[in-house]
């Protein structure tokens, strides 16, 4: 089988375009203790043009998306779903800002309060709506995580067109869409112009551990977490009042406790067994606080990109993390594999905790499969 290795220049505009290098054998044999083939880690190109940072460049980044994005038609009607408890608790404002533009602009507005989580499923799932309508979402990622569940639950995994306003507190798939205002948002979604957004099918156990009832089903358009990741936000979680910095002390705090963790993690069919630190499934290039976790996603290609951290000491682990702020360098640290997948699973001797879309929802056992380009998604307007 072939892989693809992905080298990047940038344009004279400095869009980034993907030129691909074949790569032969994407699965060969490595030692492991389990004497089991394992995929061959992608390897990135350093960008030469960049500083030195923690002893290496920077890596070359994939572009957000891999194709142009495409006009729709004139948006006439918003379904807008808003979690008033998003962020500092701005959503209500913010939702009550964008309404108030957009009907400024003839289009009808139908506004929606989540007042639980996991509300936003059921309120989406209920909505019936014209093949031109648009789902506006005023929350963070967790939030559009729920709406596009909801819908793709309600319509057979039928192509829908979303909005977001971001009102979160990380908004990581607003950082890679490039939206930064409520205003902006909102002229996204006015000039209808889209793109097409991969999904991850995600079925894990309902609930985190100790309290888990049944199974599950998520629609991914960001990232899934496992491991040290997800205990970090655990702990971040009680720390709501410190802001986006919550996430910087709660990562201390877990990789100080160095807990081990022993996963059966499975690539495209392709097993392997041991103890692992963390597990980064990412569509999106971004995560968590803004965090460049996978330099080499993009929204549209058809596969998602897993960072795997192996078992490390408490030294390797800041290392590895300190890396990770600086421009996403930890994609060479010597413990970090980077791979690429349409499905996952992950399996442990006890459920242990995941993070989907920055939502501490469910446990393993977890499956997942990629979606190719599942939904649209509201972009900016330019060509």
């Amino acid at each position: 089988m072939t892989q693809f290795l992905p080298t990047l220049h940038s344009t004279p505009d400095g869009v980034h375009r993907r030129r691909f290098q074949t790569l032969v054998g994407s699965v060969q044999s490595m030692p492991s203790d389990e004497n089991a083939e394992r995929p061959t880690p992608l390897d990135f190109q350093p960008d030469q043009s960049s500083k030195m940072k923690k002893g290496v460049h920077k890596p070359h980044y994939a572009p957000v998306f891999t194709q142009k994005s495409k006009k729709g038609k004139a948006t006439k009607r918003v379904h807008m779903l808003v979690n008033p408890y998003s962020g500092k608790k701005k959503g209500r404002q913010t939702a009550e800002l964008a309404k108030s533009l957009l009907e400024a602009q003839g289009v009808e507005v139908n506004i929606h309060f989540s007042t639980y989580s996991g509300h936003l499923i059921e309120i989406a799932s209920e909505i019936k709506a014209k093949a031109s309508d648009v789902f506006a979402v005023v929350g963070g990622d967790g939030s559009l995580s729920e709406v596009i569940t909801g819908r793709m639950q309600a319509t057979s995994e039928k192509d829908e067109l979303f909005g977001l306003i971001p009102a979160g507190t990380g908004n990581s798939m607003a950082a890679d869409l490039a939206i930064g205002t409520t205003e902006e948002a909102v002229t996204h979604i006015l000039q209808g112009r889209h793109q097409a957004l991969d999904l991850a099918k995600v079925e894990m156990g309902n609930g985190l551990p100790g309290a888990v009832e049944g199974t599950t089903t998520r629609y991914s358009h960001n990232l899934v977490t496992w491991g040290l990741g997800v205990d970090s936000t655990l702990k971040a979680e009680k720390m709501r009042w410190m802001g986006p910095i919550r996430y910087d002390v709660g990562i201390v705090m877990a990789i100080m406790a160095n807990n081990r963790r022993q996963a059966t993690l499975c690539v495209d069919g392709v097993e392997m067994k041991d103890d692992y630190t963390l597990f980064l499934i990412q569509n999106s290039q971004t995560g968590g606080s803004l965090l460049p976790l996978a330099p080499g996603a993009s929204l549209d290609d058809g596969i998602m990109d897993i960072g795997i951290l192996k078992k490390m000491t408490r030294r390797d682990v800041f290392k590895a993390f300190g890396m990770l702020k600086a421009e996403g360098r930890h994609v060479f640290h010597p413990r970090v594999d980077y791979h690429r997948f349409t499905t996952l699973s992950i399996e442990t001797p006890e459920p242990s905790a995941i993070n989907v879309d920055g939502e501490n929802i469910g446990s393993t056992p977890l499956s997942m499969k990629v979606l190719p380009r599942a939904v649209r998604v509201c972009v900016p307007g330019s060509e």
